[in-house]
């Protein structure tokens, strides 16, 4: 790799006594994990520096599997997660972290993991927020559906009508409601990434549950385990 790139460090773990293995996201590169060699140390200059949601310029080198750290330095200030917020970005992070294939660059889902970040620092409730981002994550994935439309007839969705999801079809008119049934409304406001509604919201969640399952597989999400404070929805 040559020159510096604008990153943030997804995840980190332990590697021997005194290194770390870093997941992270690049502008350029998309998701690559690299060996910061030394980090851990007590006097290392990376202490403090390669946590999640703060802007970076990062460097690399080596090819292979496992490339090499040679340069980290903050951009800005990490963007504050305050209290029941920090766990929806560590969602956000973890989802990255299981579905991008390294070394797949996906500069304009950067762009757009920058701006949840931003609005989940600014956030009293993330789930708006959230929502767009998953559905922006699965546009890049490949992920094409058409909210509009009923699959079955080609005709526009009417806000009062319910449509059952099938999977790579669409969403097809039936006077079956379950799980999988969604409103002409509820699509429209997924098709939008707006939501008025408390129930516009509660829709397009579990729209995305059911369309990231497949991608996330069917391990559990350690986000989703942490403790949820009492009264507070961290969106996920």
């Amino acid at each position: 790799m040559e020159g510096l790139q604008r990153c943030f460090v997804l995840h980190t773990r332990p590697y021997s006594e005194t290194s770390l293995i870093l997941d992270v996201f690049s502008e350029e590169s998309g998701r690559v994990t690299v060996l910061s060699k030394g980090a851990r140390r007590k006097r290392s200059n990376l202490k403090g520096t390669l946590q999640p949601f703060t802007p970076l310029f990062m460097k690399w080198s080596g090819r292979g599997s496992m490339p090499v750290l040679t340069h980290a330095e903050p951009i800005s200030i990490g963007l504050p997660m305050r209290s029941y917020i920090l766990y929806s970005a560590m969602y956000v992070n973890e989802v990255l972290a299981r579905v991008l294939e390294n070394d797949t660059p996906y500069p304009v889902l950067f762009l757009d993991y920058l701006n949840v970040l931003r609005e989940l620092a600014q956030a009293d409730n993330p789930e708006p927020a959230l929502r767009r981002f998953e559905l922006a994550l699965l546009h890049h994935l490949g992920y094409g559906i058409d909210f509009l439309h009923c699959a079955g007839s080609g005709l526009p969705v009417e806000d009062t009508m319910t449509y059952n999801y099938r999977e790579q079809r669409g969403f097809i008119a039936s006077m079956v409601k379950g799980q999988l049934s969604f409103t002409g409304s509820q699509l429209k406001a997924i098709a939008a990434r707006h939501f008025e509604t408390p129930d516009q919201l509660r829709a397009a969640k579990r729209f995305t549950r059911i369309a990231l399952k497949p991608y996330l597989g069917g391990k559990p999400l350690k986000s989703r385990e942490l403790f949820i404070p009492r009264g507070r929805s961290t969106g996920k």
